[in-house]
């Protein structure tokens, strides 16, 4: 992941076996001043990426500031769908 400008980029495949250490760095981006994860270049992605941005979005909230999520792949958004949580995490 990278970050520019208060923005992170997830990139690559990201399933279960790495969504644990891909949590730590993205709380600790939340905690330097990122506010908006760009999933564009995203690849395959499984329910686990959900929890993930969950976590992320009640951290943010925890450190006093919204959490947006932009340009969500398609595959990602039909899992949110399917769970009911895209609106919860306003993903876009």
């Amino acid at each position: 992941m990278r970050s520019e400008d208060g923005i992170a980029y997830l990139e690559g495949d990201l399933m279960l076996d790495h969504v644990v250490q891909v949590m730590t760095e993205g709380e600790k981006l939340l905690s330097d001043g990122v506010s908006v994860f760009d999933l564009s270049g995203l690849g395959q992605v499984n329910s686990a990426v959900l929890s993930l941005l969950m976590n992320w979005h009640r951290y943010g909230l925890g450190q006093g500031h919204d959490v947006a999520f932009r340009n969500s792949p398609e595959n990602l958004l039909s899992l949110a769908k399917l769970y009911g949580v895209a609106d919860l995490i306003h993903l876009s």
